[in-house]
This record gives structure tokens, sequence and C-alpha cells, in this order.
């Protein structure tokens, strides 16, 4: 049976995404933790630095975000101990429903840290290797020389299915499942975007595949997998992966007008995004990469290592993070994400003990200048990142092109939809997937 489902056409409003927060739910059932996983205690820090802290990013916070339009949350910590914590806004823009530590934000592109993880995870449990090539999971694929090390750090040369399942004709009142993107690449063979090995471009593909291996190679769909070997050994209680049964309590988010974003035929794959989460659970998540508990130093050293070094400059890519690798020997550990509304920015600060997460669901460019906070803890660092203002973001189809927004009914089943066609201006895919590129070489 096809994993697409069929929409019918009609105008119907955005409404569904009106959920309140305070009676969230989601899909995933209880997986009880077999790790042993023991979480980190937080370190001391003196009064006094912890005051110089706590107010220097409480100015930024104010000044640069808080002034700017920013709705969503900020946690910054040191040695697992929060230094600030706020949530300014609302869940849902129109029921003026407050945000709380509980709010589950789309983490967008950040979800790719934790399948980078698992993929790692399962590296060590001896169910993959690295060098595996992708036809060994999916025979009939298409492109030779893929491995899974290359699917994890973007250089493996495939091309964006952001891109092209439009371009080959894909019903966009169709959702696209991984499967469907996979049964396209086999079909069609899209052209590659380059030659495998050789160079870093950061593509969804590759990711969603990983999304599809991580099932094969443990035998579980993707979100029991991290529920069992991440989510529940963390406690990460308010983590989830999205599926459209979640369509009616999931956070909500809006362009930079306040107008809210509705579901898009890509809005239903896993892997390249879709997990929702919280400051505090992303906490937990940057503490236990701290250390050797749920994975192995080897583990954690694969996948902090930059593997694109055929450019100068100190922008690199890992498996699953970005990294700023400074000539002093030191690494910032980072990933932002952005999809419809939502941007958010996860640094691991790793010498220092820092973390900084800023998670927002109204779209808001300076979100990602959060990353100036990491000079409060050392002047030195002068972060570089790959987020710009302009033309630059993840979900750049989706919101310039013509692309039928899917909504669910108010008394539909979970996963029955309808769509509405909100943007009649057309944007030449060819331009956007240049200005894409652009971005890619940089």
């Amino acid at each position: 049976m096809s994993s697409c489902k069929i929409i019918s056409v009609v105008l119907f409003s955005l409404c569904f995404f009106s959920a309140c927060e305070s009676g969230s739910t989601n899909s995933k059932h209880h997986i009880s933790d077999s790790t042993g996983y023991k979480a980190p205690v937080p370190g001391n820090i003196s009064t006094e630095d912890f005051n110089r802290y706590h107010d220097a990013i409480k100015n930024f916070y104010e000044k640069d975000l808080v002034e700017k339009g920013f709705n969503g949350g900020i946690l910054v910590a040191k040695k697992g101990r929060v230094l600030f914590e706020d949530y300014h806004g609302f869940y849902n823009l129109h029921k003026k429903d407050s945000l709380t530590k509980h709010s589950a934000f789309h983490l967008a592109s950040v979800s790719k840290t934790f399948t980078a993880m698992a993929t790692l995870k399962l590296a060590e449990l001896g169910k993959l290797s690295l060098d595996d090539d992708v036809k060994k999971y999916f025979p009939a694929f298409p492109y030779d020389g893929i491995t899974i090390k290359l699917l994890l750090s973007h250089r493996s040369g495939l091309p964006n299915y952001l891109y092209f399942m439009e371009q080959l004709g894909w019903d966009q009142k169709q959702f696209c499942s991984n499967e469907d993107m996979l049964t396209y690449m086999i079909k069609y063979k899209p052209a590659m975007a380059g030659s495998p090995g050789t160079h870093f471009t950061y593509c969804n593909t590759n990711y969603a595949l990983l999304g599809l291996i991580i099932e094969k190679a443990s035998g579980q769909a993707y979100a029991d997998f991290l529920q069992q070997y991440i989510f529940t050994p963390l406690q990460m209680k308010d983590t989830y992966v999205f599926n459209m049964g979640d369509s009616a309590s999931a956070m909500p988010s809006y362009d930079f007008r306040g107008r809210q974003e509705g579901f898009t035929f890509l809005d239903t794959g896993f892997g390249d995004k879709n997990i929702y989460s919280t400051p505090e659970d992303l906490l937990k998540w940057d503490q236990a990469l701290y250390t050797n508990e749920l994975f192995t130093r080897e583990t954690l050293e694969a996948a902090f290592t930059p593997y694109s070094n055929e450019k100068p400059g100190i922008r690199n890519y890992g498996y699953g993070w970005r990294m700023n690798v400074y000539p002093d020997g030191k690494k910032v550990i980072y990933h932002n994400g952005w999809w419809h509304g939502s941007n958010t920015v996860f640094i691991r600060m790793i010498q220092d003990s820092v973390t900084i997460i800023v998670l927002g669901n109204k779209y808001n460019r300076f979100i990602y200048e959060s990353k100036k906070m990491a000079e409060i803890f050392d002047p030195a660092f002068m972060m570089v990142d790959d987020e710009k203002p302009v033309a630059t973001k993840e979900d750049l189809i989706t919101n310039e092109a013509s692309v039928p927004v899917l909504t669910e009914k108010a008394n539909a089943s979970p996963g029955k939809v309808s769509t509405k066609q909100v943007n009649s201006k057309k944007v030449s895919v060819k331009k956007v997937a240049e200005k894409r590129n652009r971005k890619n070489r940089r």
C-alpha cells in the first residue's frame, strides 16, 4: 500500500494547530530504560561568576531577542548549571496561552543531531558499519559509492529531495514520506549534486535516508529507537518524534508577521527534521554527551571530528554536528534549525562546558545572533556559521514556491487532511535551488 495520503482540496482555515500547550500529547508510547544511564551532577560556579554571567545573558536576551519580537524559550548553562532560563510569548499566538518549560518546539535541523547519534549507536551495537554502502539496505538504490559516513557528514553528493520531488512531478496534494523519496530516487535517479566524498554539501536527503537506515538496521520504528536509546534514558519527557497523529497538539509556528504556518507535502518526513523538544530536555541531551554513559569515547570523538577540510576556515561539519574549529584547538559544536516559522539554535562550547539553547516558533532571524553569547564566556570567540538573514532558509522552497498547505479538518481523524493553496505566486524551482547551492558552497 502506498504510504502517501491522498488529499482533497478545500479552502480551510489553518486552525488545525490550535491546541493548548497544557494538553499537549504525542505519539510516543512507554519504553523502559535498559541503559542504566545516570545523569551527571551539575558543576560548581562561584556566586560572583554566576551573577556576572546571568546579568550579561539577561542583557543580551532583553535587548537582542525580546525587544526584537522573540517568541520562544532560552536556556544558557555552564557545567550543566542553569545560568539563565526564560520563556517569552505564546504557544499559540491566537489563543494567547503562555509558553512554559514543558512547551515542545519543532527543532528543525537540530533533529539531525539525534539522527546522527542514533546511527552511531547502531554502529556501537554492531547493527551497522559506517562504511556500509546504502545499497546494503536498499539494493535498488541507484547511486554508487554512497556510504553511511558520507550521509552523516553531508559529503554524499546526493540531490536534495526538497527540490527534486517537485521537479519530478510529485503531487503536492499528497504528503511525501521517506519511502516516497526513496522510491522517486530509484525510479528517476535525479542528477547528483556532486561526486561522493569530494566536498561538503548540506542536504536533507542524507538524513532522511539515515532515518530509513536506522529502521532497517534496528528493526524498530525510528521514533521507537530514539525513545529507547535516547529520550527515555535521559528522561527527556517532553521530547518526541512528530507524526500526523500529533497535529492537533503539536506547537504551531508562525511567519514573522504572526501568520500561522500550515503543513506542506514535505512535513511528514523524519531523520532530517520533525523532532520536538524543550530547552530543558536539550540540556539533558547536551550533558549526556559529556559522559561515556550513553556513547563510547570513540563514538563521541567520531561525531565531533571535522570531515570537510578541503577549504580553509574554521567552519566544518562532523557526524550530525556543525562546528567551528579554532587555531588554538578549541571547538564549538552546534547546530541551527529552520523550518517554516521555527528557528532553533543549539550551541555547545565544549572546552568551557557552556550550553546555549534558543528555540522559537515565530520566525525571527535574530535568534541566530544568539551565537554572540559565546563571547560572554570567552571574548576571543567569534562564532561563524551559515545562517544569514536572507535566502538561506532550509525550507525556502516551501515558503517561496507555490506549495499547497495541507491542513487537518477539525473533525477528521489523525492523518486525514485537506489542502489550501495559500500562495499563487510561482517561484522558479531552479532559482530556489541556485540560492540553496550558493549557500552550500560557502
